[in-house]
């Protein structure tokens, strides 16, 4: 209260007193930054940008900050917040003040302080009075105006395609300053904490404002490709496909980092096939989020190598690019590489991992558009186990797909392409094949028909729990695939339920049960097919295409041929009858049982191990596919 009093009676030393306004609702949002609107920021490279007009200032200089529209679309924001913040400590609190120049769309915010002297400045541009203000109450109370105004906010949810304000030095300011901005497009679409240019307040470069912001020094160009020559002997090395040679495969995915002799220093090594950008992560655990992340970017004929930090399932916040030095790119036939050296340990950047501990490995790549980078175009390459950076070289090995999610795609092709597809074909059309053998007092048929469907049912359970614990919960990314899989599983517990309750062959309601075990099983069966084909293409398991829609159709031509060869033969041997009766092929047996019944069995045994064998090579097909992802 006594520092309201205090700037008060300052400022009538100074200016002459101006009309008030309300002040802004998002202080809550200064640490974080994130609005508290209930819902997840934008997965989506952010359309905005935030520039500066000086790179290098001192303490008596201030600087303009500019956020804008940097897409080519139609684009434009309701809400923002902008803070300036310790470069090498990108969660402490905003350092600086700002100064409006357009008023009527922006205010000042404290945060964390009492706002005293933002409601006194709201009536002139930085062009006259406000400066002269500002000046005023910087020479007598710099040690109060440091804490006042640390943030600018939009005032009113206008559309706004460009804003301006200007900014001034703490006292005591840091020796770098990154700018972060929080724009709201529309209430439930917004980004957080995108990263603006960084400047030196001791003679540095400012990094450039883009999304993904350049090197503070060029790298230079590489006269020719990575090597996979000393991969396990003299440097450690991860590629995907296992073994391939990133000199000569432009499919191959590779990453090597080579520690120095005195081990303070490492050198990595990325490459990869990629439209946009390739990038690694080092991560202690095989979950995205709260990574250290390293960027090799494809912008206009050149690549920015940088670094970024990832907080749960976001975009990378970019980091302080002047530890990354010999840097080093290559862009040629599609493949994009790079090459650089980091320190070992980083002490004065709080989000840089120490290289002297182990860590998961990803290797993700994915689409940009002027340097701003796209959500990975396919699930991330993850080391097999924990790998120690500065340790003895090795040949690593890892998948893009979690165990949990293999065994799911296994367990289901299992049983809808191999269990249930012969347990249906067996219940069609071989009822009266072994006529005089049973098994535990039931005949062979419905015995075998039996047994594949519980064991279908027991293995789809099973399959169907897998995905929800890998996943803790739902999962929002997998389109349709989840739903149909539910539909899929409510039918296949339905179906033994139904046959405990049917009633006995010689009651009349017999048929509601027969009609009703044909429904839902035919049903089960078409959406299990629809689902085995959503699910190869999910990025959990993400199948080579178009390879495996091809396989799978041939799969399905093969059990509807099958099915048709089958029901000819029985339709043929009914025409030969000369009855409709619906034990037509049960007489004919009886009728024929010493000159044809052993041809019939014969063929109809013939085709079901044809049968059985080609599903057996369908499925290995599908597993040693799933095998290798």
């Amino acid at each position: 209260m006594w520092r309201s009093y205090f700037l008060l009676a300052v400022l009538s030393g100074c200016v002459n007193p101006v009309s008030g306004y309300s002040n802004g609702k998002v202080s809550v949002a200064c640490g974080d930054m994130v609005p508290q609107h209930g819902y997840e920021p934008s997965p989506e490279p952010p359309p905005f940008s935030i520039t500066v007009d000086k790179s290098t200032v001192s303490s008596e200089d201030n600087i303009t900050v500019s956020l804008q529209v940097a897409s080519s679309k139609p684009m434009f924001f309701r809400g923002f917040l902008i803070e300036a913040r310790d470069a090498g400590k990108l969660n402490s609190p905003a350092v600086g003040f700002f100064i409006l120049t357009d008023p009527l769309e922006s205010q000042l915010l404290l945060c964390g302080h009492t706002q005293v002297w933002g409601s006194l400045l709201d009536t002139t541009t930085v062009e006259g009075a406000q400066e002269d203000r500002l000046s005023c109450l910087w020479k007598k109370t710099p040690h109060l105006l440091e804490s006042q105004g640390s943030a600018v906010s939009h005032r009113r949810s206008t559309k706004k395609t460009h804003l301006q304000a200007v900014w001034k030095p703490p006292k005591y300011p840091p020796q770098r300053v990154q700018f972060l901005v929080t724009v709201v497009h529309e209430y439930k679409v917004y980004w957080v904490r995108i990263a603006g240019p960084v400047v030196s307040l001791s003679g540095a470069t400012a990094v450039p404002s883009t999304a993904v912001p350049a090197p503070t020094s060029s790298p230079s160009a590489l006269s020719t490709p990575f090597s996979s020559a000393g991969c396990g002997h003299n440097k450690s090395c991860l590629r995907d496909p296992p073994d391939c040679q990133p000199e000569s495969d432009h499919h191959c995915f590779f990453l090597s980092f080579t520690p120095d002799l005195q081990g303070s220093s490492v050198m990595f090594e990325l490459s990869g096939p990629a439209e946009g950008y390739v990038s690694f992560a080092l991560s202690l655990d095989k979950w995205m989020g709260n990574d250290d992340v390293y960027l090799c970017v494809s912008d206009g004929g050149r690549v920015t190598i940088s670094a970024a930090h990832i907080t749960g399932r976001t975009h990378p916040e970019q980091e302080i690019q002047d530890d990354l030095w010999s840097r080093a790119w290559r862009l040629a036939d599609g493949v994009i590489q790079c090459r650089f050296h980091r320190n070992t340990v980083l002490p004065q950047l709080e989000n840089r991992f120490s290289l002297n501990q182990s860590y998961f490995l990803f290797l993700a790549h994915g689409r940009s558009h002027q340097g701003s980078i796209h959500k990975h175009d396919q699930q991330p390459l993850i080391s097999t186990n924990q790998k120690l950076i500065t340790g003895h070289p090795e040949d690593l090995f890892g998948s893009r797909s979690p165990l949990l999610i293999k065994f799911h795609g296994v367990l289901m092709l299992t049983v809808w392409m191999w269990t249930v597809s012969t347990a249906v074909l067996i219940a069609r059309h071989y009822k009266h094949l072994w006529p005089d053998t049973t098994l535990l007092g039931q005949r062979l048929w419905f015995q075998l028909h039996r047994i594949m469907m519980v064991l279908a049912v027991l293995l789809t359970a099973v399959a169907f729990s897998l995905p929800f614990i890998y996943r803790r919960g739902w999962s929002k990314r997998a389109g349709s695939h989840p739903y149909v899989g539910c539909t899929v599983m409510a039918l296949a517990v339905i179906q033994p339920i139904m046959a405990v309750l049917r009633s006995a062959p010689e009651s009349p309601r017999r048929i509601i049960f027969n009609w009703m075990h044909f429904a839902a099983g035919t049903a089960g069966h078409i959406l299990a097919v629809v689902c085995v084909f959503l699910g190869a293409a999910q990025q959990a398991l993400l199948l080579p295409s178009p390879w495996s829609p091809a396989v799978l159709t041939g799969w399905l031509l093969w059990i509807m041929l099958a099915d048709l060869l089958l029901l000819i033969h029985s339709c043929r041997l009914r025409s030969r009858g000369g009855s409709d009766s619906e034990d037509k092929e049960n007489i004919l047996f009886a009728q024929l049982e010493t000159q044809q019944h052993e041809r019939i069995s014969k063929f109809k045994k013939m085709v079901l191990v044809v049968f059985i064998v080609g599903n057996t090579g369908f499925l290995a097909a599908f597993i040693k596919a799933i095998a290798s992802v």
